[in-house]
């Protein structure tokens, strides 16, 4: 067995890894770029936990950042949605595409399911369980026995491979639950390792256990966000590294493979800690940029003498709820359909909102703006 595991033969002839139990050893080497890139990582995490002081409503812009990381981390899995579409799909409409909107909408469900779980219960087995099995419901894999770990050998390769072809074999049945408690252990051990190292080393052990027939990558991204808040280093879900990933997505893979390959953690920790600095920064700066828009719209209402304070908690209600009717407004605000129709075309003739079906009835509109902002990374 080398410094990560060790591929071992089965009765059934083909090799699986298994991994050697976290930390390891020899320890890790952190220095040089490590350290530095550690640093930098560091202080990224800290500016982006405060964005919550500068947001006149983190609560929206956390909602809103859900949503972006659960389409993402679906599209790493091959899903073809878009935001447009999980916002037509949350409105009650049909979309062609609802299996794969599905998918994003159970992200969703699970993130907010583990950020209320964080009150009463730890990082453990019984929670990662309790996710995986809202991940899955009623979705592609969900027959695959949701919130059980895997009881037939599973494997990591191109589509339609088979596990003679496979890239990778991850331990088999027999072994999951015992490399999964001693995952469990060491994330509630005693070992003194900065926390977003530790972060990186969860999510490669996680993913090398590969404890479910499926959903393993979609989790192994959102325990890295759980552990950082469980850890109190977040205070907020504000850390989602599926795009770093997407968009470096094969280099991901290899490194994950060197791990097991050569023992070599240090380069799979430097890439995340890379990842880490890189998003937290790409956050702030969305961030920033909703702040401007969200200031030149309401210089936009007042120019154009429509910012009564209805139309000013319609531009406010946009960043929770981008794709809107006629009907939407009326209700929300207590106000006649007339009056809803008036402000919903001030706000068409002012460049706010633009139209999406180009029906004379039922029509839909979008702050197209502030899509295209949270769009970013999410096409291609």
């Amino acid at each position: 067995m080398g410094r990560s595991g060790g591929y071992i033969k089965q009765i059934k002839g083909y090799r699986a890894f298994i991994p050697s139990p976290l930390p390891p050893d020899p320890p890790l080497r952190i220095d040089g770029e490590v350290q530095k890139l550690l640093s930098r990582a560091d202080m990224a995490l800290a500016r982006l936990d405060g964005v919550g002081h500068v947001l006149p409503d983190v609560n929206l812009f956390i909602a809103m950042y859900v949503r972006k990381e659960a389409l993402l981390s679906s599209q790493i899995e091959g899903t073809q949605a878009s935001l447009q579409d999980l916002f037509v799909y949350e409105d009650g409409n049909t979309v062609s595409n609802v299996n794969d909107v599905s998918d994003v909408v159970n992200y969703v469900k699970a993130l907010n399911h583990e950020m209320k779980r964080l009150n009463d219960l730890p990082m453990s087995l019984r929670l990662i369980r309790e996710i995986h099995e809202i991940l899955m419901e009623g979705v592609r894999g969900g027959e695959r026995r949701p919130g059980e770990f895997k009881k037939t050998q599973n494997w990591i390769g191109p589509p339609g491979c088979t596990l003679k072809d496979a890239v990778f074999i991850p331990p088999p049945p027999h072994e999951t639950v015992e490399t999964m408690g001693k995952l469990e252990h060491y994330i509630h051990g005693d070992e003194v390792l900065p926390v977003l190292i530790d972060s990186a080393l969860i999510h490669y052990q996680f993913e090398t256990i590969h404890p479910f027939l499926d959903g393993n990558g979609r989790l192994g991204r959102l325990l890295i966000t759980f552990y950082l808040l469980w850890k109190k280093v977040l205070s907020r879900p504000l850390l989602y590294l599926s795009y770093y990933f997407k968009r470096n997505r094969q280099e991901y893979y290899d490194r994950l493979q060197m791990v097991r390959n050569t023992g070599d953690y240090e380069q799979w920790i430097a890439f995340f800690l890379k990842g880490v600095a890189e998003t937290g920064d790409a956050a702030m700066e969305t961030a920033k940029k909703i702040l401007e828009l969200q200031s030149r719209h309401r210089s936009l209402l007042w120019e154009r003498k429509i910012s009564s304070p209805i139309a000013v908690g319609l531009l406010d209600r946009l960043f929770g709820k981008p794709y809107v009717s006629v009907k939407d407004v009326a209700e929300g605000f207590k106000i006649s359909f007339q009056a809803a129709s008036t402000i919903v075309s001030q706000f068409e003739k002012a460049g706010i909102l633009k139209e999406t079906t180009g029906r004379k009835r039922d029509k839909r509109y979008l702050y197209q703006e502030y899509m295209d902002i949270l769009s970013e990374g999410t096409q291609g």
